[in-house]
């Protein structure tokens, strides 16, 4: 536990070093404030948390899966990764505290995207959940790609794809009937559709079971991931 905490305060180290790196978390949620604050509320057609859902949604799908895969393909690439395992932390304390780090800024979004779109109480500990378990898949996906690669600019062109797919899908899937049940076996589908009706329980059940399935996915390909690169190389 200890080294695991250790590697969270190394990368929050890091992250002071280089404050671009908060960037992308901050984003999405300004991007979202804006465009509540001046289209969605002066507008009588949307309701106020229209964009609050597709930004949270893009955001989960997004933001966590490109920062894991870089953090992991850049320790690699400096083989800083290699001295932390040599100084006995092992892999997979590494790889929870970073992802440990990364899914607490988001869940800190989260907050902040709740918010926005004015939840409170127990309705803003359920967006949160949700963002934190969508969060969680990203990483794992993410976390395979920065495995698999030995640098950043190649952890950038793998992940991109995935982020794309993952955070835009669910944008199309609002103005798609056919495309949305196409998209219904994607965990970021899933979670747009709990985030734009965060009181509602219908189907919530089938709705983690889709992402729990994903993370599943993404686990194996984790370790098949891991078993061909060796962390320490």
């Amino acid at each position: 536990m200890n080294r695991i905490v250790a590697v969270m305060k190394k990368q929050l180290k890091d992250t002071l070093k280089n404050m671009m790196t908060l960037v992308p978390f901050l984003l999405f949620p300004v991007i979202a404030l804006i465009f509540t604050e001046l289209v969605a509320k002066p507008s009588p057609d949307l309701p106020d948390t229209f964009f609050v859902s597709i930004f949270a949604s893009m955001y989960t799908g997004y933001v966590p899966l490109v920062n894991m895969a870089a953090i992991i393909s850049e320790e690699r690439e400096k083989k800083s990764l290699r001295m932390l395992i040599m100084s006995n932390v092992k892999p997979f304390e590494y790889l929870i505290g970073v992802g440990g780090y990364v899914l607490l800024l988001c869940a800190a979004a989260g907050v902040v995207f709740g918010l926005i779109g004015a939840h409170s109480g127990t309705d803003l500990l359920r967006f949160v959940l949700v963002m934190v378990v969508g969060a969680l898949a990203s990483i794992l996906l993410g976390s395979a790609v920065g495995v698999s690669s030995k640098n950043q600019g190649a952890a950038h062109a793998l992940a991109m794809p995935f982020a794309i797919v993952a955070g835009f899908v669910p944008m199309i899937a609002m103005f798609n009937d056919t495309f949305a049940r196409i998209a219904n076996v994607l965990y970021t589908q899933q979670i747009s559709i709990m985030v734009s009706d965060i009181s509602a329980s219908n189907a919530a059940f089938c709705r983690f079971a889709v992402i729990g399935a994903n993370m599943l996915i993404f686990l194996m390909v984790f370790i098949f991931a891991y078993r061909k690169a060796d962390l320490q190389d």
